[in-house]
């Protein structure tokens, strides 16, 4: 009631980062930097393979390739800024920085969280519709289901910062984490935050419950249906459904636990951050991508293609299929 008279006054954000011990930050540094170099490279990898590779322009590809351009886009939202952080006592970041950082990171992992739903549906439309697989998981389809993440996505973010810009910030300015998000920026606000607060775990902490009901159930009839049909092929599926639940469990849970309830300082809140910032994004194209033949055999081809020639990669070629 009282925000109306109160301006914002703050024009920065001092972040403490993940700790303060000289020789952990060293230590940290090299350990993110290598996960977010492997997280470029094997995404990149995975996006130029689908798009040179005419064996892979199929639904289910597609889909990995969207997912690809989304963990590189989730993990750099925040991961420079860790680095950064790593290497100085502490971090300022402006205000409008602040605001655009959460902006982009709820607006790309809320399209991932909806691509991973439509990916999902791929699946069980391959096991449960074989024979009308490409009939239903068309162009348009696909096309659909990507523009539908990605704008998912955009309305939950914008939605979500739009309440947060107004609610006025004069002091203090200090974030006991490595980026800014939404439960600490919202607790340094100069007035009564608990409708904004109850607005976050409405939209984010609904939203993520949502999806990760839905994923699982979905699994779970996917489970069911290759249960009662065995064979080699879907014995591997069973065993990659088993995986991506195990994936989609590491990046909800810690998501959930985070914005379902009003901000209160919790030990493990950054090692959950460090989970769905840096990590899954590196771990996402390994369960989803490369532990796929197919996709081994295109990135073989298409490695051979750059570096080795024509002539490597017809042995290769013919290797493959002997």
């Amino acid at each position: 009631m009282e925000s109306k008279n109160i301006t914002t006054t703050v024009r920065e954000f001092v972040l403490l980062g993940l700790t303060q011990s000289h020789k952990l930050q060293h230590c940290l540094y090299v350990i993110f930097f290598l996960i977010y170099v492997i997280t470029w490279l094997v995404n990149s990898t995975i996006i130029a393979t689908v798009a040179v590779d005419q064996q892979l322009h199929t639904p289910m590809y597609f889909l990995l390739a969207n997912l690809a351009v989304l963990d590189i886009s989730d993990s750099s939202v925040n991961t420079p800024k860790l680095l950064s952080g790593l290497l100085t006592q502490h971090t300022t970041v402006s205000f409008n920085e602040c605001f655009l950082q959460m902006f982009f990171f709820h607006f790309i992992a809320g399209a991932m969280s909806f691509l991973l739903v439509g990916m999902t549906v791929d699946r069980y439309v391959a096991i449960c519709e074989p024979l009308r697989y490409l009939s239903i998981m068309s162009r348009n389809t696909c096309t659909a289901l990507v523009a539908g993440a990605w704008f998912g996505g955009f309305l939950h973010s914008i939605i979500q910062i739009g309440f947060l810009l107004q609610l006025p910030f004069c002091g203090p300015n200090v974030l006991d984490n490595f980026y800014c998000d939404l439960p600490q920026v919202i607790k340094l606000a100069c007035t009564d935050t608990r409708m904004a607060e109850l607005q976050m775990v409405l939209n984010s902490g609904g939203i993520l419950i949502t999806l990760f009901v839905i994923l699982i159930i979905s699994y779970i009839v996917i489970l069911l249906k290759i249960r009662t049909r065995i064979t080699e092929g879907n014995r591997k599926a069973l065993s990659t459904c088993g995986t991506q639940i195990t994936v989609v469990s590491l990046i909800f849970i810690p998501c959930i636990f985070t914005y379902v309830r009003p901000y209160k300082k919790y030990p493990r809140d950054k090692l959950f951050s460090i989970i769905y910032t840096v990590i899954t994004p590196m771990l996402n194209p390994m369960i989803y991508s490369l532990r796929n033949t197919e996709m081994k055999k295109a990135i073989r081809r298409t490695l051979g293609k750059i570096f080795l020639g024509p002539a490597h990669t017809l042995v290769l070629s013919c290797g493959n299929h002997s």
